[in-house]
């Protein structure tokens, strides 16, 4: 088996993660960056979530699995007191493998300038770069509204626990694929309407953004943000592929959650 370690570069963080590399290879596995099939996070989702973008090309020839270094997180379900234990599931246990669906971006642009296709493991968030964010919200191909406001997020269900919860956006289960879209300080009064609530959208419906007016966007993916001009549309659907995780134990969702926002 080839594995990969993706640290989060702090010095606790890099030495776990030369102590898991050591570790599995004395079992004989085979450290390889190219082409892994497992990748091992070492620091918290917000690495993970860099680890993945670094293979999307590979959904589905690897797996992930995390150890936080910090917080529990929502991906990284493993201590660092329990590196040896990990290890051994990883040379010597066949793991169970749980997909979680992604979000599909593709970004189109006026002119000769090529689409562009992104695969978000938490949201996809969209801003104006010149006062309020005026977008028409199609779903289904059929107008829903004329948004005004601070911008939009549209989560995936793993990534409802992110951004989108802060927003007022539904924890959803990541077993449903679905996405959500989350309005940022919508504009509602006499003259302009939007619906005020969040949306929750099954896996054959698409989101559609098309600007009303010629400006620039702050387009964030996870951790990435992109400036996007002459935008013609936005387009948001649950994708095709899936981010495979390696469990070698229960990890139940709700009790992450509890975790995370509830127990002190």
């Amino acid at each position: 088996m080839n594995f990969t370690v993706f640290s989060r570069g702090d010095a606790d963080s890099n030495k776990i993660s030369n102590k898991i590399k050591r570790y599995l290879e004395e079992f004989q596995l085979t450290y390889n960056s190219e082409e892994p099939d497992v990748v091992i996070s070492v620091g918290g989702d917000g690495t993970l979530l860099e680890a993945y973008h670094q293979y999307t090309h590979r959904l589905s020839d690897t797996s992930f699995v995390g150890v936080h270094t910090g917080h529990l997180g929502f991906y990284a379900d493993w201590q660092p007191e329990e590196v040896e234990k990990l290890v051994i599931h990883i040379a010597e246990t066949p793991f169970k493998v749980v997909e979680y669906p992604l979000l599909e971006v593709i970004i189109r642009h006026h002119g000769e300038r090529q689409s562009e296709r992104f695969l978000a493991l938490n949201e996809c968030s969209v801003r104006s770069m010149e006062g309020s964010l005026v977008m028409d919200v199609e779903i289904k191909g059929n107008l829903f509204e004329t948004f005004r406001g601070d911008g939009l997020c549209i989560s995936t269900p793993s990534g409802s626990t992110a951004y989108n919860k802060a927003l007022g956006g539904a924890i959803v289960h990541p077993s449903i694929p679905c996405l959500q879209l989350a309005e940022m300080a919508s504009i509602n009064n006499r003259v302009y309407r939007t619906i005020g609530s969040p949306l929750v959208l099954p896996q054959h419906h698409t989101c559609l953004l098309k600007p009303v007016s010629s400006v620039d966007f702050q387009v964030t993916l996870d951790h990435l943000t992109l400036l996007q001009q002459n935008v013609e549309s936005i387009q948001c659907r649950v994708a095709e592929e899936k981010i495979r995780f390696a469990r070698f134990r229960p990890f139940p969702f709700w009790k992450r959650v509890k975790e995370s926002f509830i127990t002190e």
